[in-house]
């Protein structure tokens, strides 16, 4: 199971379960509070209407007739208020009076006139000084028919001469109840959304930063050009940038024991043949055999000359990890350039050459290095072009890509030795000397193509041989400045 999902569902079970503790908890506090609040309003109402009946019942009697239409009319009332979502157009109160042996003298709904109420809870305890409140059903089976019930003592002369009692169905408090419980039940599952919401869009976005250092030492580990994902964050930006830390000098130290193991076994040809030349030297030899050796210290000189210019300029562009610069440059220049160069090769070459790249064709990168590579191919291609053969350049767009086609007249390349010519020192015997060449100038130009977003091939063409350079047309991801 990816990474990200397990950082998801672990947020998820955490945040769901600590989102249900809380939200059930408070939703079973949602009623109990309601009713004391409830209650605490009654045991105001109680002690009011105490104190109003006091003179009226110090005689232990009471005037049933005037209480009883204030009662009734009190009970007719109408509020018409508007609490929140719920509408009230009736009151609910019930008010019973006693006297001091608990026998019911009044009563707001007419019931219980007469009765004795001394062993309710209310009217018992209250008759005994201490706070007298009960909760009983109306219908035994049916929970919601419970009614509170608050009383207060009415006292004279510091004695308690009998008792007042306010009640309250809980049904009337129900729609408050059920009010409180819907709000707070779409404001907990909303909290609970955006909890989620927030933990799956971190645990993405942590999953894919890891993904994206995974991909980016995966790219490592196979060889490939590829800049270190850039990560906000302390630590993960720290991990990308110890990761690019470690390829670099994984890479530099890896580069200079595969060079310098490369560079022993290529210098032992060409010092071997100097030493030999200079020992003969040393001894008695006719003027002609003489200046043929020093020609061959002198050619095999230029060979290491060559050899280690072409190493540097290889070893500069495989460290390279994108370009330094990135300016349009013109294709077309680059041609004449080298044609410029090198004529004195043309010429005694006899070679025909045909430019066919637009004069505003370029492709944005670096100068140097696409001259350098040009320079390369165009190089092998006078080497391998016979007398009076024709050497073309010419260019097609394909999407973001430019394709620059290199063609030149003569031998095939043997099928073994196509997918091996970009290798680093192979090369094949040139036709008009017999010698191979450092083996190092198509690596160049590859390594320049890789570094530009492209690709480089060679292919077999009907007379002759073309070599496809493939160079970005737009500026994309693997141009990394440096």
């Amino acid at each position: 199971m990816p990474l990200g999902i397990r950082i998801f569902l672990v947020y998820f079970l955490f945040v769901g379960l600590a989102g249900w503790f809380v939200l059930s908890t408070v939703m079973d506090e949602i009623r109990p509070g309601v009713r004391q609040s409830t209650e605490e309003t009654l045991v105001d109402t109680a002690n009011l209407l105490a104190e109003l009946l006091r003179d009226d019942l110090r005689g232990g009697q009471i005037d049933q007739s005037r209480w009883q239409a204030l009662f009734q009319a009190y009970g007719q009332r109408q509020p018409q208020a508007q609490i929140g979502e719920v509408s009230k157009t009736s009151v609910s109160h019930r008010i019973y009076v006693t006297n001091a042996t608990g026998k019911v003298l009044l009563d707001s709904s007419g019931q219980a006139v007469g009765q004795d109420y001394s062993r309710w809870n209310d009217v018992y305890l209250t008759l005994r000084g201490q706070y007298g409140a009960r909760s009983t059903r109306e219908v035994a089976d049916d929970p919601e028919s419970s009614v509170m019930y608050v009383a207060a003592p009415i006292k004279a002369n510091g004695q308690i001469i009998g008792v007042v009692a306010v009640s309250k169905p809980s049904r009337s408090l129900q729609p408050y109840i059920e009010r409180s419980q819907r709000r707070l039940s779409w404001f907990g599952a909303g909290l609970i959304g955006l909890g989620l919401l927030v933990g799956g869009l971190l645990s993405w976005w942590l999953s894919g930063s890891l993904r994206r250092l995974t991909g980016f030492a995966q790219a490592v580990a196979a060889g490939e050009r590829r800049p270190a994902p850039q990560l906000r964050g302390g630590e993960l930006g720290q991990l990308a940038a110890a990761l690019e830390y470690m390829r670099s000098e994984l890479e530099g130290k890896a580069y200079v024991e595969r060079y310098v193991h490369t560079l022993t076994h290529e210098l032992k040809s060409p010092l071997a043949a100097i030493r030999g030349a200079a020992e003969l030297l040393e001894g008695e030899m006719p003027a002609e055999q003489r200046q043929r050796f020093v020609g061959n210290i002198q050619s095999e000189s230029a060979r290491l000359q060559q050899l280690i210019e072409r190493l540097l300029h290889l070893a500069l562009v495989e460290q390279r990890q994108g370009l330094e610069e990135r300016v349009p440059v013109l294709l077309r220049g680059l041609f004449e350039e080298w044609r410029q160069g090198q004529a004195a090769r043309i010429q005694a070459a006899g070679v025909q050459l045909d430019n066919q790249l637009d004069a505003e064709l370029s492709v944005p990168g670096e100068h140097f290095l696409l001259q350098q590579a040009l320079a390369n191919l165009l190089d092998n291609a006078l080497d391998f072009t016979p007398a009076g053969g024709l050497i073309r350049c010419s260019a097609a767009v394909q999407g973001e890509q430019l394709e620059l086609r290199l063609f030149n007249q003569g031998a095939a390349i043997p099928d073994y030795a196509l997918p091996r010519l970009t290798e680093r020192f192979y090369s094949l015997p040139r036709p008009a000397s017999g010698r191979k060449s450092t083996g190092l100038g198509l690596n160049f130009v590859q390594e320049v193509a890789s570094l530009h977003g492209g690709s480089l091939s060679l292919v077999n063409v009907p007379g002759g041989v073309e070599v496809r350079l493939r160079l970005l047309r737009t500026p994309g991801d693997e141009l990394v400045a440096t």
